[in-house]
């Protein structure tokens, strides 16, 4: 035998490889058979853990990056084959600006858009839920709603509470003109004492939401579903009426 001559590969039989890619699917996504997404007009965005902005946060917090979500968002605009977007939250809130921007962003869309807010939509996650065309709210999730708050080292000049106060606006008017709860039931609910241990605010369960006027409905992923669906269909149609009414 040649030095130079490399000895052959034992050929992996067919059932070994299928075994191996099991194996990795265990691995990585803790199951077998994971559900294709292939085919549907619908396009799931999750944001969940604590809405990261300019700062980077610990490892260990489970978090959703600003920058990973906005390209999604300009991704979903262009793309002909998405028709409607599903946005489900289970968040603790975060950075004011990052979630404003994702809000505004999900509001701009020219497609149908759904909220369900399943666990938590804390703090700025509430500007998020309400951003979608229809929200919706599991019957034991809850929104915590709460004045701006800063964490860390504050500058104290009358201009740094002038900027908090502008900032608690921003988010006052973009939930407000984006639901259905008044500004005044609003401020009611962020400004309320004793509904929180030792802090200032109100935290809303599912059909509390709904009455007050900040989500649409009570329902889950099916109901979000078929209201997405349904949105879907109105908008083929109104596209449909146009481009009639264009040949004619």
């Amino acid at each position: 035998m040649n030095q130079d001559q490399e000895p052959k590969q034992p050929n992996v039989p067919e059932g070994n490889s299928e075994q191996s890619s099991l194996v990795n699917k265990l691995q990585s996504l803790g199951q077998t058979n994971v559900p294709q997404m292939e085919g549907s007009s619908i396009h799931c965005l999750t944001i969940v853990g604590q809405i990261e902005g300019h700062v980077q946060l610990p490892p260990n917090n489970k978090t959703t990056k600003y920058e990973h979500l906005i390209p999604q968002l300009v991704a979903i605009e262009q793309n002909p084959k998405i028709e409607g977007l599903l946005i489900i939250l289970n968040t603790v809130g975060g950075d004011v600006e990052a979630g404003l921007a994702i809000s505004e962003m999900i509001a701009s869309l020219s497609k149908p858009s759904v909220s369900l807010v399943l666990g938590g939509g804390h703090s700025i996650g509430v500007p998020i839920a309400v951003s979608a065309n229809y929200s919706f709210i599991a019957e034991t999730a809850t929104m915590t709603i709460h004045p701006v708050r800063l964490t860390g080292l504050v500058i104290g000049v009358p201009q740094t509470f002038e900027y908090l106060d502008k900032m608690q606006e921003r988010v006052i008017n973009f939930v407000t003109s984006h639901s259905g709860i008044t500004e005044e039931k609003f401020k009611e609910l962020m400004f309320s004492k004793g509904n929180l241990t030792r802090d200032i605010g109100t935290n809303v369960i599912g059909k509390d939401a709904v009455s007050d006027g900040l989500i649409n409905e009570v329902g889950g992923v099916g109901q979000a579903i078929a209201k997405l669906n349904e949105m879907m269909e109105q908008n083929r149609l109104k596209k449909t009426n146009d481009g009639l009414e264009v040949i004619q």
